[in-house]
């Protein structure tokens, strides 16, 4: 058993020997590798690092080199400069030494005449010594002859000098009144006629339509809708009558109301160019244009008073001078008729020595109270007055604007400039047309008596007053009461207004059923 165990035991340590150097050996064989690895990977690094640094070496080279050009172009324009600024200093130099070679010899003949006015003095001195001894002697004479002493009769002489100058002086003062009264109204005029014409503008009245031109024909059949249900809702949402006729390429919009053409006209083209044309997307359409006009106002009052450069207004008068530009007065627009006012009044405000600014202040807001978002029964020029007070305008242009059709007493100087102002800017011929007036006149009149109604939502004259449409709503209104609103509308104009031909009443009530699907 021993025998056997031995050999084992033996072989068992001799393998482990053997296991222990081949394992020993081939971890060493493995180190090896792994050093020879490392060492590549260590010479790639090594060359990766070197060629970056080189690719940043010849960046910041190139960078270098640009900013050297750069600096190297400042300085030959620098040089440049300099040589332009040394020769204009060498011609200036010898320009003042020319000058100064001039001045020389002016100086010299100066003083060569200088010497001949000097003994031309002498003489002038004796002869002067001369002339008073035979003035003295002449005195004498006089003292002599008269008995009166010199200062006796300079003091008679100065006292009937006194009452002569006396007399002729009052004489004189009252040719100059009188003169001063014969020439006032001609002066005055002077001053007015001045600054007329010194003020141009055009005096052209707004019409009543507005031309919408389109690409083809084509796209009037999208316009009216099938049975007309577009043109209808869009005449009913924007309250302008819509012609489509025969003419080529143009639509034409017929209203009194210039915010509402304008309205409709920028609808239908933001219509046109989006293409999606039926009525839901006409009222959404309609509504946002009514947001831009409303901003364009305020954009307009402030280049309006950017223009006349006028500071300080209240956001609300820079409103309200923006929606001038969307009013008429007799057919003179109202912005152009204020801005005209305003440029008379701050240039006869200079001829009279006055205060241009306020002048010119009160000239643009004088017809405020024509265009407030309501519009009680007062004169436009109390009105105007109220606003300007309300927003804390000044004492003198408040006063100014309420006078200027003397409903209120004038107060101060610019009243009376703006009343002659305002005269000037509508008083000449083809400035203003009362027919176009009373006929837009006429036609609020119509709306606002339709609109007095209950249930009454909208009103819209169209077709140069022939036709009055009214929306009632539906939820208020039946059918039956619908009928009889137009019955009782035709018989009030009937009986109130006066009008040419025929006005037809239409009473639109309309039901619409809504529900979405989410």
């Amino acid at each position: 058993m021993t025998d056997i165990i031995i050999p084992v035991v033996i072989a068992l340590i001799v393998g482990s020997g053997l296991s222990w150097i081949l394992i020993k050996t081939a971890m060493k064989y493995r180190a090896q590798n792994i050093i020879k690895e490392a060492e590549i990977e260590a010479d790639i690094i090594k060359k990766d690092k070197i060629l970056q640094a080189k690719e940043k070496f010849l960046q910041i080279k190139t960078e270098h080199e640009k900013h050297a050009a750069i600096r190297n172009n400042k300085l030959i324009v620098a040089e440049n400069k300099l040589k332009q600024l040394e020769t204009d200093f060498s011609r200036k130099q010898e320009d003042i030494a020319r000058k100064q070679e001039e001045v020389q010899r002016k100086t010299k003949e100066i003083q060569s005449q200088q010497g001949s006015i000097d003994v031309q003095k002498d003489l002038l001195e004796k002869k002067n010594i001369e002339v008073d001894k035979l003035k003295k002697q002449h005195i004498e004479q006089l003292e002599t002859i008269s008995g009166m002493s010199g200062e006796q009769a300079k003091a008679d002489l100065i006292n009937s000098l006194k009452e002569e100058a006396e007399t002729e002086a009052i004489s004189y003062i009252n040719e100059i009144m009188e003169e001063a009264r014969m020439t006032a109204n001609t002066e005055a005029k002077k001053v007015v006629i001045k600054t007329i014409q010194r003020v141009a503008t055009e005096t052209a009245g707004e019409n009543a339509v507005s031309i919408f031109h389109i690409d083809s024909d084509e796209i009037k059949g999208r316009i009216i809708g099938r049975e007309g249900r577009n043109i209808r809702a869009l005449e009913a949402a924007t309250g302008v009558e819509i012609v489509v006729d025969d003419t080529p390429e143009a639509i034409v919009l017929s209203g009194f109301d210039p915010v509402r053409r304008e309205i409709a006209r920028l609808s239908l083209h933001q219509l046109v160019t989006d293409g999606r044309i039926h009525p839901a997307r006409i009222e959404e359409v309609v509504n946002k244009v009514k947001k831009q006009i409303e901003e364009e106002i305020i954009e307009t009052g402030k280049r309006t008073t950017i223009d006349l450069g006028i500071h300080g207004l209240h956001p609300e008068l820079i409103r309200l001078v923006g929606k001038m530009k969307y009013r008429s007065s007799y057919g003179q627009n109202l912005l152009q008729h204020s801005r005209e006012t305003a440029n008379l009044c701050a240039i006869m405000a200079a001829e009279l020595g006055l205060n241009v600014k306020k002048a010119k202040r009160a000239g643009l807001l004088h017809d405020i109270g024509k265009v407030p978002d309501d519009e009680p029964e007062l004169p436009h020029a109390i009105l105007g007055m109220q606003l300007a007070e309300r927003y804390k305008e000044k004492p003198d242009i408040c006063n100014a604007i309420g006078a200027h059709h003397e409903e209120v007493e004038m107060t101060t100087l610019i009243a009376p400039i703006v009343q002659a102002c305002d005269a000037i800017s509508g008083a000449r011929p083809g400035a203003r047309r009362e027919v176009v007036e009373s006929y837009i006149k006429r036609l609020k009149n119509m709306e606002d008596l339709a609109l007095s109604y209950n249930g009454v939502v909208k009103t819209y004259a169209i077709q140069a007053g022939r036709e009055l449409r009214v929306v009632v709503g539906s939820e208020k209104i039946t059918d039956a009461e619908a009928e009889k609103i137009s019955f009782d509308i035709a018989k009030r104009i009937q009986d109130e207004m006066t009008y040419p031909g025929q006005v037809k009443v239409t009473v639109i009530r309309e039901t619409r059923s809504i529900n979405y699907a989410k």
